[in-house]
């Protein structure tokens, strides 16, 4: 046979290799191991933690959307409270104008009243004395009745067309 199988070199080399493998595997497959592992577990918590960073982004989104919708609504009331308000406070202001309108006019006509009392007080003065100087006259020209009854007549019409 011209072929022969070298069996002790086969089961050295067998052996060497387990031997290699063995050490391998305790000194660097094992640590290598543990930092895949490792790197694995710090992949898959960013992972995670990206994910739950993103669904937290999500629900702030949705919260400042509804927020701001509830800002919108609130500043909408508040808008039309001023618009109610600025229109109470113009018809109050139109009220107050229409009541101090109406006070100055019933001051104005209280004060033409007074002046028309006093214009009467001053007329029926003005009669009396004018009624002793016709009396005075009248004794003076020492008049018959039907000269005096004339006399006052024609002054009750000089007085009455002076009221």
């Amino acid at each position: 046979m011209g072929f022969e199988i070298p069996w002790g070199s086969i089961l050295y080399q067998l052996f060497a290799f387990l031997v290699l493998l063995g050490l391998l595997s305790k000194f660097a497959l094992k640590p290598l191991l543990g930092v895949m592992e490792n790197r694995e577990k710090i992949v898959n918590d960013n992972l995670d933690s990206a994910e739950k960073n993103r669904k937290e982004a999500e629900e702030f989104i949705v919260q400042q959307r509804k927020e701001l919708e509830k800002a919108r609504v609130e500043a909408q009331e508040i808008i039309q409270q001023a618009k109610k308000l600025s229109e109470q406070q113009g018809q109050d202001i139109l009220e107050q104008a229409r009541v101090n309108a109406e006070r100055l006019k019933d001051s104005a006509l209280a004060e033409i009243q007074r002046e028309k009392e006093q214009a009467v007080v001053a007329l029926r003065e003005q009669v009396a004395s004018l009624s002793v100087l016709v009396a005075s006259k009248v004794i003076e020209k020492e008049l018959n009745e039907k000269d005096q009854e004339q006399l006052v007549q024609e002054y009750l019409k000089e007085v009455g067309g002076k009221l």
